[in-house]
């Protein structure tokens, strides 16, 4: 039997009673996705499943985004988040892979930095680790809804610039390719997002270098001071990996960021499917 039990007052309920290899009936797919619109992160609890049965289930959704380039999967439909190299074994300490996955330990949303950003993700532990590594949730719903009216005025109708290469640059200059570079410029998205009776959420995390129309310094300060709101513990569910959860995740009312855990001696290997969005920006 399907239950759905909240997990947070702001955002998450877990999912259970649910076999995702056989996949939902229709009715239990309605009251999934009508729960994914209530509470912006959802928990499958006890999903042992392959590539192909995650693509299917995550296509009951919608089309899915192609992996970009410079990550393992880039092309394919899967992201892999992973600290093993192809012999299944921990790569170097000084590998991409490890410099990358300690790159989400900042408050991001997926595919932000792209003309059409994600609208949802979902994560599969297939092999977590034994302590940390806990995937943290912020509502940017919860937090626009809170917002001081000096901030709501300062953040409407604004456009923010979302580029990739801006948060990786402040960790490591190395850390993203010239193709990366050259294929992810920046973009334009909207600071508030307006989902009509979804209401209206935060739009920022790591790849929000500035906004529109403000000095440099002031637009960073405001940035810092929406970060430092939305990110407040009272909008934030901490996620304990358990094996074989899968979490999924709206990226245009959530951001999220990847908790330390002990990298170099623990085997961790996730897979990622991302929704496709619509830009956030109307097209007049």
């Amino acid at each position: 039997m399907l239950t759905i039990t909240p997990l947070h007052p702001c955002l998450a309920a877990e999912v259970t009673g649910l076999d995702l290899v056989g996949g939902p009936n229709d009715q239990d797919f309605e009251a999934i996705r009508a729960a994914f619109d209530a509470y912006s992160v959802l928990v499958y609890r006890d999903q042992d499943i392959t590539d192909v049965e995650q693509i299917r289930f995550t296509e009951r959704f919608g089309p899915l985004e192609g992996t970009k380039v410079g990550t393992p999967g880039a092309g394919s439909p899967l992201a892999m988040i992973s600290n093993l190299g192809p012999d299944r074994e921990i790569v170097p300490p000084d590998h991409r892979q490890i410099i990358n996955g300690r790159a989400n330990g900042v408050w991001h949303a997926d595919s932000s930095f792209k003309p059409v950003p994600a609208w949802a993700s979902m994560l599969s532990g297939r092999i977590i680790a034994r302590t940390g590594g806990n995937t943290e949730f912020a509502s940017m719903r919860a937090a626009y809804k809170d917002l001081p009216e000096h901030l709501k005025t300062a953040v409407e109708g604004r456009i923010a610039i979302h580029h990739y290469a801006y948060g990786r640059d402040k960790l490591d200059l190395n850390l993203i390719t010239d193709v990366e570079r050259e294929l992810l410029p920046p973009v334009r998205q909207a600071l508030v997002l307006n989902r009509g009776s979804l209401g209206k959420s935060l739009y920022i995390g790591a790849h929000t270098a500035r906004i529109e129309g403000m000095a440099e310094d002031q637009g960073s300060a405001l940035i810092e001071e929406l970060k430092a709101f939305a990110t407040q513990r009272r909008y934030v569910y901490s996620h304990v990996w358990r094996p074989h959860d899968l979490v999924m995740w709206d990226n245009l009312a959530v951001v999220h960021r990847a908790m330390v855990y002990d990298d170099t001696r623990e085997k961790r290997h996730m897979v990622r499917t991302t929704l496709a969005g619509w830009p956030t920006i109307p097209v007049s």
